[in-house]
């Protein structure tokens, strides 16, 4: 019996390891996307403002008959 006790202890060890594993690692993957969602929101903030700069920008321009000659040092 202590054959079969040492074997299942050995076998509970290594499920043991196997989770604390795998939790190890589901916390450091829980980071990342964290890391990843907070990056994802900030560059979505910038290209908003970068959109809306672009439409303001557009907004107040106009074409004007010298935008359709060559530069001076043609």
């Amino acid at each position: 019996m202590t054959s079969s006790s040492d074997d299942m202890q050995q076998r509970l060890i290594a499920l043991e390891t196997r989770l604390t594993h795998y939790e190890r690692m589901a916390d450091e993957m829980s980071d990342v996307i964290a890391d990843q969602q907070r990056t994802i929101d900030l560059l979505t903030m910038q290209v908003r403002r970068l959109s809306e700069r672009l439409r303001d920008m557009a907004a107040g321009w106009s074409p004007s008959p010298q935008d359709d000659k060559p530069p001076p040092h043609y």
